[in-house]
């Protein structure tokens, strides 16, 4: 928004100080202790027109339809053109003026009409001023383009950010009911009650997904909860040999932050680390400390992974590792053990949410 201003308003007012520039330098004879004829100013009013429709000129015309369009050789010879033009100019007003006779006389007062040196001459502060006119306009109207060509490219990235992060979201989405169902599909064979109280949580997951997770941020708070129902569902399932352990913040200050990012890595603690005949344990803490979120998930190794429940794609992983490097750049840290001392697979995340 702040951008938008600046360049609506921010050229324009770069413009009016350059103009004010110009005429601050044409009315410094003012500081002159000599009394200029009038034509004196009249000259100096049409060299400010002159410089002004110069500036415009070259901004509007010249800079966007020669230089812009690589164009480099007409926009050269362009800026000559109207270089030699303003100065031709000038020495015409001059002459029309008879201004160099009254100057040499405002300046040589008592001096017999005439006498003074005759021929034609550049003015040097006329032609270094010309000159800079032409330079800033220059400048001003490339170093805006840059700045709109930056803007648009950054729009563009940000839709492209955009729509990736809408894909990823919706392979996640019906990767995780294709698991969760899955899951439900498997309880209905062993215990009827469960399956009933599992898909009663499943609705609430799903209301969460499909309902409070539109804005593309969730509360800290409900992003835990959603965690919780999921590993409740996980439970309904599981034997006594397996010890699940699920810890969050207290007190919890809620925070904004990417819903579902979690999940991925709960539910391959599930996929891999639960056994139906030996013993395994999950443990899953999440800890705060103001801005930053931490996650924690340890699960069992497993020996045999014909003992595994479920095989997995790998998708939720994988895009979660993309979400995480589009949504949080610079801003968080994952580390994988693939095998700890104490054989389980750690992962640790970190997040920087200020």
């Amino acid at each position: 928004m702040a951008n938008s201003f600046l360049y609506r308003n921010g050229y324009l007012l770069i413009q009016l100080l350059v103009l004010l520039g110009l005429l601050l330098l044409l009315c410094q004879p003012l500081a002159w202790d000599i009394r200029l004829p009038p034509q004196f100013w009249v000259k100096q009013s049409l060299v400010f027109m002159l410089w002004a429709g110069l500036f415009y000129l070259n901004t509007l015309v010249l800079v966007p339809r020669l230089l812009f369009q690589n164009h480099v050789g007409w926009f050269t010879a362009a800026m000559l053109g109207a270089f030699a033009t303003v100065m031709l100019a000038s020495t015409l007003i001059d002459e029309w003026l008879n201004l160099p006779e009254l100057m040499f006389q405002a300046f040589n007062p008592g001096k017999l009409k005439g006498s003074h040196p005759g021929g034609s001459f550049v003015n040097p502060v006329m032609l270094l001023a010309t000159l800079l006119v032409l330079g800033i306009s220059t400048s001003i109207k490339t170093v805006q383009k840059w700045q709109k060509d930056t803007e648009a490219r950054q729009e563009l990235e940000q839709q492209r950010i955009n729509t990736e992060l809408s894909f990823l979201k919706a392979q996640i989405n019906p990767h995780f009911f294709f698991n969760t169902l899955h899951s439900i599909y498997a309880l209905t064979m062993i215990n009827i009650e469960s399956s009933r109280e599992a898909l009663h949580t499943l609705s609430r997951m799903m209301r969460y997904v499909l309902y409070e997770t539109q804005a593309g941020t969730a509360l800290l708070s409900k992003e835990i909860e959603f965690l919780q129902d999921y590993v409740h569902l996980m439970k309904l399932r599981l034997t006594d040999k397996v010890t699940v352990t699920f810890q969050q913040p207290c007190p919890l200050h809620d925070v904004p932050v990417a819903p579902m990012l979690f999940l991925p890595f709960v539910e391959n603690a599930f996929k891999h680390g639960v056994s139906a005949l030996l013993p395994s344990n999950i443990h899953i803490v999440i800890t705060q400390q103001e801005q930053v979120v931490a996650l924690e998930v340890r699960n069992t190794l497993l020996p045999d992974k014909r003992v595994v429940l479920e095989e997995s794609s790998g998708i939720g992983l994988a895009n979660t590792n993309r979400r995480l490097a589009l949504l949080y750049p610079g801003r968080y840290t994952l580390a994988i053990t693939e095998r700890t001392p104490e054989k389980e697979y750690l992962v640790n995340l970190t997040l920087h949410l200020a």
